[in-house]
């Protein structure tokens, strides 16, 4: 349940947030479990990325970020690849206040672009992100690949 009245704060995800963390990732239509997300935070957490959470009392959302280093830009890039806020949330500030913190984390790592990834399916998510000054500006391809 979420803290009624309770201030947001953005802040660095915890093993103990993992419980609602696959919360929200399962609300995406992704299977996840709090054993999975811990292990996954544990690993980005080694390739020095970050995962953040907004909460009020309680989980509310999530983002991940990841930086690249790549040929044909003069400073890394910066990915956000994923951003969940509760659905009885949407729309009250909690996203782009963890892109905000997002981006300046980002900014302190030397990124001089940030890209995020969105399904094609996510409209709603395309529009916010085009409200917060992000730019359509390539498609981007995926293949699954099997051992």
């Amino acid at each position: 349940m979420s803290g009624e009245g309770a201030a947001l704060a953005i802040r660095a995800a915890t093993r103990a947030d993992a419980p609602a963390i696959a919360a929200l990732i399962d609300g995406l239509g992704y299977a996840a479990d709090a054993e999975v997300v811990t292990a996954r935070m544990l690993a980005v957490r080694e390739a020095r990325q970050h995962v953040l959470v907004a909460a009020d009392g309680a989980v509310i959302g999530v983002l991940t970020t990841s930086v690249m280093h790549v040929l044909h830009r003069p400073k890394p890039v910066g990915r956000i690849s994923m951003l969940v806020v509760s659905p009885e949330r949407r729309g009250s500030g909690i996203g782009a206040a963890l892109v905000a913190e997002a981006e300046r984390l980002l900014a302190a790592e030397g990124c001089g672009l940030v890209e995020v990834t969105s399904n094609r399916r996510r409209v709603e998510a395309h529009r916010f992100y085009e409200r917060l000054g992000y730019e359509h500006t390539s498609h981007r391809f995926g293949k699954t690949l099997t051992p």
